[in-house]
């Protein structure tokens, strides 16, 4: 057990070594008051943090463990995946190597026994390879922790950021969860769940589509579908505006609907 111990503790120092040069305090003055988290160095000169940590903020001052202190302005923030990025007005430390937390991922969020503090939102979560796999966002109760995961969408997210400075998203209005498939349509679509809509909102793309509760989306836009989180992927901005089909599972048969999204106003 002590030659385990042992070993673990070298990994967590290994990493610890590796990371906190490219990790930052945040220092955050809003109309509110003064606030505090976490950033990351993931650029020559961008910082990612929690969009939480910097609302209503337009700079922050990074503080790093060797004592240098850097102002970063707000370049951009996306509410609903907690994201955002600032860009500093010169070079910082090199910066993180960004890993993939694919496979470790249930609806968008990884869950964590990592301490999260006051302060650490917006912080690295790191794996055993020094490789950044989320941004620490939440505490989720005793022991447990929340980071938005580092993978292909939330790359994406962070690229449009840089951009844009905003992520447009689009919107159909349906609220559902994962539901078993009947057995004839599993047969047929090779699958076991789709998403059955518990409610379609009065006056959204899905209810001038036609959708309707008790319908089961099995696709959206020519993919499979199962989940909410799955059909967000896909309402990006190219979607807005657009003709889209959405395929349900009603009454016994499969029905194409056309829905027409709108952008998402956060």
């Amino acid at each position: 057990m002590s030659d385990e111990l042992d070993a673990y503790s070298a990994v967590v120092t290994r990493v610890a070594r590796t990371v906190l040069p490219s990790v930052a305090s945040l220092a955050v003055t809003t109309a509110r008051g003064a606030g505090a988290g976490s950033a990351s160095v993931i650029g020559t000169d961008v910082l990612l943090t929690s969009a939480h940590v910097v609302a209503g903020a337009a700079r922050a001052t990074a503080a790093f463990a060797d004592g240098t202190q850097v102002v970063a302005d707000v370049v951009g923030r996306d509410p609903l995946s907690d994201l955002a990025v600032l860009r500093a007005g010169e070079p910082l430390p090199p910066p993180v190597v960004l890993g993939d937390a694919a496979g470790r991922v249930v609806d968008e969020v990884i869950q964590t026994d990592a301490a999260l503090n006051p302060g650490n939102s917006g912080g690295v979560l790191d794996d055993a390879a020094g490789r950044m796999v989320g941004v620490s966002t939440a505490v989720a109760g005793i022991g447990v922790g929340l980071a938005v995961p580092i993978n292909a969408t939330t790359r994406g997210i962070v690229d449009t950021l840089l951009a844009d400075g905003r992520v447009r998203r689009a919107w159909l209005g349906i609220v559902g969860r994962q539901a078993p498939l009947p057995p004839p349509l599993v047969a047929r679509l090779g699958r076991r769940t789709g998403l059955h809509v518990a409610d379609v909102v009065a006056g959204s793309p899905a209810a001038l589509a036609g959708l309707r509760a008790g319908d089961v989306v099995v696709a959206v836009d020519g993919a499979s579908v199962a989940t909410t989180t799955e059909i967000q992927r896909l309402m990006v901005a190219g979607a807005i505006g657009r003709p889209i089909e959405v395929t349900v599972w009603r009454n016994g048969a499969l029905v194409d609907v056309v829905a027409e999204p709108t952008e998402l106003a956060v």
